[in-house]
């Protein structure tokens, strides 16, 4: 009977440590997820400031090149004629 009383002790030990092992995991486990989304919020800050700052430079691009450099006269060109095919296209749109 002392035998099984044993085994019955050890096996509740080992559920105990188990047990506190699985609160642990699921503690740690919380904190990742919580790290993890604090990333994800500073990744997307980061694309956001990343998009803006190539808005920005293109449209530093396109008016230095509208300042009279020889080098971007062509892109500015090609731009412009974008904006107005763009624009008659509204206009259109407005005028059905």
């Amino acid at each position: 009977m002392s035998e099984l009383v044993k085994i019955v002790d050890s096996l509740e030990n080992k559920i105990s440590k188990l047990l506190h092992k699985l609160e642990v995991q699921q503690q740690a486990n919380e904190k990742l997820e919580k790290e993890l989304v604090t990333i994800k919020m500073d990744h997307d800050v980061t694309r956001r400031s990343i998009t803006e700052w190539q808005e920005k430079y293109n449209s530093l691009k396109l008016a230095n090149s509208m300042l009279g450099s020889d080098t971007n006269k062509t892109e500015a060109k090609l731009k412009i004629n974008t904006l107005i095919r763009e624009l008659d296209y509204c206009i259109a749109q407005l005028a059905e």
